[in-house]
């Protein structure tokens, strides 16, 4: 008998979870390791964090003690990540107002866990900048997102660096620094939600919002060997967010395990009638499942072309392979699908008049009046679509296919009709160096974003996860796709995946 699951998949999904880290508070080893952290080297997950607090072992009071001496650590590594912070007595008079506020009483569902923004997310009176001095502003309300993670407890400590005005995805693109990988100095933390996914992984915090417009928070995710998960659009209030390309702009969830970041979806995804992109909780997807849920009763899953593989390096095509197998072993069922919407749809974001909605986005005229304060790749960017010879035709020709490929896609994941439950694809074709970057500041930007860039375009959820790692130690992240509304569907299976990895290391 088949169950009826919710786009959270909450009903009707039966499984079991183990908590894949036990890591200890008292670790303060920072330095970029050469193969995945170890136990000790983040810090703890939510539920045990949660464990901690319930049963008197810790305080939130001990708990902003140590992020402050963990980010003070971690500034010599990477003076790169932050844009700015909370002072420690901001943070602390929050917490032990948090301590009085629920003595004795039961506790929220985020109580006491440190979190942290990208600098295009707004909190009252704190200073937005999008790493962009001639954009920034004094925000006058807190994002709607931010404040349902407030009420649910969370302490906010502070913005995150990013590539200026959310274009890009190499974390390079910042008059603020240029982060790196947690992995390596060399190579590059990826964007547009750099200082996100580094803070996430040096465990500088629990988790932390992020953007995904054209991959910005799979990429980095991948990149720090983290879980980044962009929700269905519309799912996530986008008000008090800067936007990058509005018809498209998803916030985004990094943290260590799918466990957390799932833990903060359900907090914050809750429908904002006065977002006019926010989808109707009526109309998000419904799938069923077999009740044995996707280890036992199985799922089907589809790969892009060896075509569009050999876009990876050598060893990315060899590591996602291997993760292939690996998904087959946890009871996949691999199909060919027809991977042709999606390369369209890719095309369409930089290559066809919607890069023009940036401009849009942004505002035209503080563009023409401070092209030149921008940083030099961001100016190149919309300094050629400003100069483009675009006809409005072209808009409404792009409208349309847009339009197309989307119908094309969410079908590829229409089980009734003989569609797949998710689409496995590498997060990213390579992992470059910042010098390989700069070198290459566009060109190179675009390969990073091979398979990230549809999923915004025809109206994907996504989440990217770890998968192994290089030679030289460096993660290698794969991304589960589903459709619009699937949300819960690409969750489950991915969290089989993980569940996977994490014992297949503990052998």
């Amino acid at each position: 008998m088949d169950i009826v699951c919710g786009q959270d998949g909450l009903f009707g999904y039966i499984g079991s979870s183990s908590d894949l880290l036990s890591q200890s508070l008292n670790s303060q080893d920072l330095t970029p390791p050469s193969t995945p952290p170890e136990a000790e080297d983040v810090l703890l997950p939510i539920a045990e964090l949660q464990k901690r607090y319930k049963s008197g072992l810790t305080t939130p009071e001990a708990i902003v003690d140590l992020v402050f001496n963990r980010i003070e650590k971690y500034k010599p590594v990477d003076p790169a990540v932050w844009i700015s912070v909370q002072t420690k007595e901001e943070v602390m008079a929050a917490a032990k107002a948090l301590s009085a506020k629920y003595s004795g009483k039961p506790l929220p569902p985020l109580f006491g866990i440190p979190f942290a923004l990208k600098d295009n997310i707004d909190v009252e009176g704190v200073t937005t900048t999008a790493t962009c001095e001639t954009f920034a502003y004094v925000a006058k309300s807190t994002a709607p997102a931010v404040q349902l993670l407030l009420d649910a407890g969370a302490l906010y400590i502070g913005k995150l660096n990013m590539d200026q005005l959310a274009t890009g995805l190499s974390g390079c693109r910042s008059p603020y620094g240029t982060p790196h990988s947690f992995y390596s100095k060399d190579h590059i933390s990826g964007g547009s939600s750099s200082g996100s996914a580094v803070a996430v992984a040096a465990g500088l915090v629990s988790f932390t919002l992020g953007t995904d417009t054209a991959g910005s928070g799979r990429v980095p995710a991948a990149f720090n060997g983290i879980v980044g998960f962009k929700p269905t659009k519309g799912t996530i209030s986008a008000r008090g967010v800067v936007p990058a390309c509005k018809s498209l702009d998803t916030l985004s969830i990094m943290a260590p395990t799918l466990t957390d970041a799932r833990k903060v979806w359900y907090i914050i995804d809750q429908h904002d009638s006065l977002d006019p992109y926010a989808k109707s909780p009526s109309s998000l997807s419904l799938w069923k499942s077999d009740f044995r849920g996707p280890k036992e009763g199985g799922f089907t899953f589809g790969i892009p072309p060896p075509s569009v593989l050999e876009t990876c390096s050598a060893e990315y095509q060899s590591l996602f392979q291997t993760t292939v197998q690996k998904l087959r072993s946890c009871g996949g069922r691999l199909v060919e699908i027809d991977y042709t919407p999606f390369s369209l749809a890719s095309d369409l974001l930089y290559n066809a008049s919607l890069v023009h909605e940036r401009i849009a986005s942004i505002g035209h005229d503080f563009l023409l009046h401070h092209l030149d304060s921008l940083h030099p790749t961001t100016k190149s960017l919309f300094q050629g679509a400003l100069e483009s010879d675009l006809k409005p035709w072209q808009v409404f020709r792009d409208q349309a296919l847009q339009a197309q490929y989307t119908m094309q896609a969410q079908k590829t994941f229409n089980t009734l009709e003989g569609g797949i439950d998710v689409l496995l694809v590498p997060s990213t074709p390579c992992h470059p160096t910042i010098q390989e970057i700069e070198d290459d500041p566009l060109g190179l930007n675009a390969k990073v974003g091979t398979f990230t860039h549809a999923g915004n375009v025809v109206d994907l959820c996504g989440v990217s996860l770890n998968a192994g790692s290089t030679e030289k130690g460096l993660p290698f992240g794969v991304t589960f796709l589903g459709g619009s509304g699937y949300d819960g569907r690409i969750l489950d299976i991915s969290a089989v995946f993980e569940e996977a990895v994490g014992a297949e290391r503990k052998g």
